[in-house]
């Protein structure tokens, strides 16, 4: 992945609002949700989710199908996988890892 193309989805994701409505459709699974029941689960204006999919949509991390009257939105989990991988990869590549501390330890 091109450092261009995981700024563009990271700034895309970091958008409270685009967040959420991403987080609810990975929930959803591969069969992804239609968009009126997205709306409602988020209790969102209609032309506020359509701005926020639509810039989800332009970066690779939601797609659309129409099946006859319903738009179902989903997850490319692929492109998801590609962020997280491309992120990942460079953890620690110039030096050690610091060890995982658990919830206890970090209020400590």
């Amino acid at each position: 992945m091109k450092n261009d193309d995981a700024a563009a989805r990271l700034e895309a994701l970091g958008n409270p609002t685009r967040l959420q409505i991403y987080r609810t459709l990975m929930r959803a699974g591969d069969a992804g949700m239609p968009v009126g029941k997205l709306q409602g689960k988020l209790d969102l204006a209609a032309s506020t989710l359509s701005h926020h999919l639509k810039s989800l949509i332009a970066v690779g991390l939601v797609t659309q199908e129409r099946q006859t009257t319903t738009l179902i939105c989903r997850t490319d989990y692929e492109v998801m996988r590609g962020l997280v991988d491309f992120l990942v990869a460079e953890c620690c590549v110039d030096g050690a890892c610091v060890p995982v501390r658990g919830k206890k330890e970090k209020a400590a």
